[in-house]
């Protein structure tokens, strides 16, 4: 595995759009002000501010930032605007060489999950499920996402259990016992679009991490499917079940509810499964390190990161 060097204040951050260009106008600019206040250095790349339709850009602008701010000796870190859609395009756009003799602190999360996937399978990077730039100002005020998010990325030291902040649901067993195993995953329709690529997730003896929004259950039920099919669920360690916003029965008097869905077609792997980490599109909200080994306790529904995420 490699390992970016811990975030400190004073570093310079890239600032990219991989996906979806950001529609608010001014947003990327108060980010970038945010950043500064925050005592950061930023380096804004040509995607943060473009729009290509619903794009940041085209393929070729998006793949060259990320390609460029990986061997930018200046930039210590890369945080993504936003997610919404498009990095699945340019997958193979990038230059996993220059990626791999780089390690860098990378954060995003929701689109941004294919290019988790495809940094860890194809160049063995730990990553971050996190706050995206364009949300840190009003996320790091709600007085959990900016600690956790700084207690993971600015930690050269083991992260212990992920806990979630007090005002929000409560976890939930769905099938008994514990595992270990590499953390992944992100977002279930990303994770499920990567099947048949060569860019496919690699669950084997890992921890599967998922969540989702705005899909309704139905939606839900045939990725979960499409995993299950796919053998994601046989070969996991086991599957920890992050937020779910906005992800409604489409017709109550004949649909099934999410947790009925994740004990059809989840559940009957038999590996250990709890749901309600405090993960996703929610705020307040975690942020995950994916590519470290961690230790789950579905009876407990603890999650536990077993190891440091970065490097002094």
């Amino acid at each position: 595995m490699l390992y970016g060097k811990k975030l400190k204040i004073g570093d310079t951050i890239g600032l990219i759009g991989p996906s979806g260009t950001v529609r608010e106008a001014g947003a990327v600019d108060q980010a970038i002000a945010y950043m500064k206040e925050l005592g950061f250095h930023v380096k804004v790349g040509e995607s943060a501010h473009a729009k290509y339709g619903y794009l940041s850009g085209t393929d070729e602008v998006r793949a060259g930032d990320i390609n460029a701010m990986f061997a930018d000796k200046e930039v210590d870190a890369i945080v993504c605007t936003r997610g919404g859609y498009g990095t699945m395009r340019m997958l193979d756009m990038l230059n996993y060489d220059v990626i791999r003799a780089n390690p860098k602190v990378f954060v995003g999360f929701s689109d941004i999950t294919a290019l988790h996937i495809a940094f860890l399978e194809k160049c063995g990077l730990v990553t971050f499920h996190g706050p995206m730039a364009t949300r840190w100002q009003s996320e790091f005020a709600d007085g959990f996402t900016q600690p956790a998010f700084y207690g993971t990325v600015m930690n050269a030291q083991p992260l212990g259990e992920l806990v979630n902040s007090l005002n929000y649901h409560a976890r939930q067993t769905v099938n008994p016992g514990s595992a270990q195993g590499m953390l992944v995953g992100g977002n279930l329709s990303l994770i499920a679009g990567t099947i048949g690529t060569p860019y496919e997730i690699n669950t084997k003896d890992r921890i599967l991490f998922i969540e989702e929004i705005g899909e309704r259950t139905y939606c839900v039920d045939r990725m979960l499917t499409q995993l299950r099919l796919a053998g994601k669920f046989d070969d996991c360690a086991g599957v920890v079940f992050g937020d779910f916003n906005d992800c409604p029965v489409e017709y109550p008097q004949f649909g099934l509810t999410l947790e009925e869905v994740i004990r059809d077609v989840a559940a009957p792997c038999g590996k250990p499964i709890f749901t309600g980490l405090q993960a996703g599109h929610v705020s307040p909200k975690l942020t995950l390190p994916l590519g470290v080994q961690c230790r789950m306790d579905a009876d407990n529904c603890t999650l536990e990161i077993l190891e440091a995420a970065v490097r002094d």
